[in-house]
């Protein structure tokens, strides 16, 4: 398969070195991209991709204009960069001093600086110049022709990014949770969201050869968001969602590479895509499978407590489901009897479900981030001594119902 060669680091030192930059971008991404979805500004980077066109098409103006090369990469990585942060600032200023909300600053940001975009790159068809095609590959990604000093340089400053990133992942944890609680600490807040939107920025700025302007806030936002499925912690979230990123542009990349005019970005974005879907499925704790397996647990435990409030409250069974699940734990006999352990398991469910109705009234938050597990039994879920204080309140309550009588 042609597809071997270039995912092996076969098919050329180029190739190879362009497959490993587009791997150091996609781990920069996820992991960037990982604290902007927790402080909740995922639609900057949105603005700030596109606000990268009208300085993509400056650069290449200014530069064929005064040398006759308007392909330089450092050039027009420089010209996207000062559009993308000038657009960034443009966002905190109308979120800042006026009243426009955050989605509707970033909205007409975006809207503006893009059409901006769009009319140079009209100009730029116009020049005597043979060169304006290229630019297209910055739109969707292209890593075909790119010259070795390109890879190189997008390769040098992933990993310097990524570098940057992984020195200020602390100060960055601190504010996306507790601004406030990082002031406390001495973290200047203000700053470290200006080092967060400004590395999000380089991540944005470097993809642009590879994923493209278009494409590259998906490798911010798709990484962290399947990572999200499968941890709970931070910290775990920003490396898994690196190595995601890693893996789809990487994987991406060699597809590209494997055949002639397949798009570098939009591959890479399928492919995290595609990480996405799998995630949803098959993630342990928010996979759509492990949510159907728990849902039938769930339901299966239900069948089997109301069949034992049944059997001690001498009910009538009819419920098949219910009977089987009985049957099959040996609390019933074939013929519907009751096993010594099924009336054993029917006096632990009754004492189970009178600690629950317990602990809702007097834990009633408690109980309701536990609501999940309600089937389960009680010394599986609450520490040993809250539930010998539920069972002494309960001993109490009986006696005095015993003296009342």
């Amino acid at each position: 398969m042609e597809i071997l060669a270039p995912l092996f680091l076969q098919a050329g030192y180029n190739t190879a070195l362009v497959t490993i930059g587009a791997a150091l971008l996609g781990a920069s991404a996820g992991a960037i991209g990982s604290f902007v979805l927790l402080r909740k500004r995922a639609l900057v980077s949105d603005a700030i991709s596109h606000a990268t066109l009208p300085g993509l098409a400056l650069a290449f103006i200014a530069m064929v204009w005064l040398t006759g090369e308007g392909r330089s990469l450092p050039g027009l990585m420089l010209g996207s960069a000062l559009t993308a942060g000038l657009g960034l600032l443009a966002v905190d200023w109308l979120t800042r001093r006026t009243r426009l909300a955050e989605d509707a600053a970033i909205g007409a940001v975006l809207s503006v600086f893009f059409g901006f975009g769009v009319v140079l790159m009209t100009v730029i068809q116009t020049l005597n110049t043979g060169e304006q095609a290229g630019l297209a590959g910055y739109l969707l990604g292209s890593t075909a022709g790119m010259l070795r000093s390109e890879a190189e340089l997008i390769a040098v400053a992933a990993g310097v990014t990524g570098a940057a990133i992984f020195a200020l992942r602390r100060p960055f944890t601190l504010v996306c949770f507790d601004p406030e609680y990082a002031g406390g600490r001495g973290y200047p807040t203000g700053r470290v969201d200006l080092a967060l939107m400004g590395l999000l920025l380089a991540v944005t700025v470097i993809g642009l050869k590879v994923a493209g302007l278009v494409l590259i806030v998906a490798l911010t936002i798709t990484p962290p968001v399947t990572a999200r499925l499968w941890t709970d912690r931070p910290g775990q979230m920003v490396v898994i969602a690196a190595l995601l990123g890693a893996a789809a542009a990487w994987i991406g990349t060699a597809i590209s590479a494997s055949g002639e005019g397949l798009p570098t970005g939009a591959l890479i974005v399928l492919v995290a895509f595609a990480l996405f879907v799998i995630s949803l499925l098959l993630s342990p704790k928010r996979g759509l499978l492990a949510g159907l397996i728990r849902q039938r647990r769930f339901q299966t435990l239900v069948h089997e407590r109301q069949g034992l409030l049944a059997i001690l409250r001498n009910e009538p069974i009819y419920d098949s489901l219910t009977l089987r699940r009985l049957k099959a734990r040996g609390w019933l006999r074939a013929d519907g009897q009751v096993t010594p352990e099924g009336l054993s398991a029917a006096r632990r469910a009754e004492a189970d479900a009178a600690r629950w109705q317990l602990y809702r009234q007097s834990h009633p938050a408690e109980a309701e981030l536990l609501s999940g597990r309600m089937m389960e039994p009680m010394a599986r879920v609450l520490p040993p001594d809250l539930l010998a204080e539920l069972d002494s309140r309960l001993a109490l309550a009986a006696a005095k119902r015993g003296e009342a009588l």
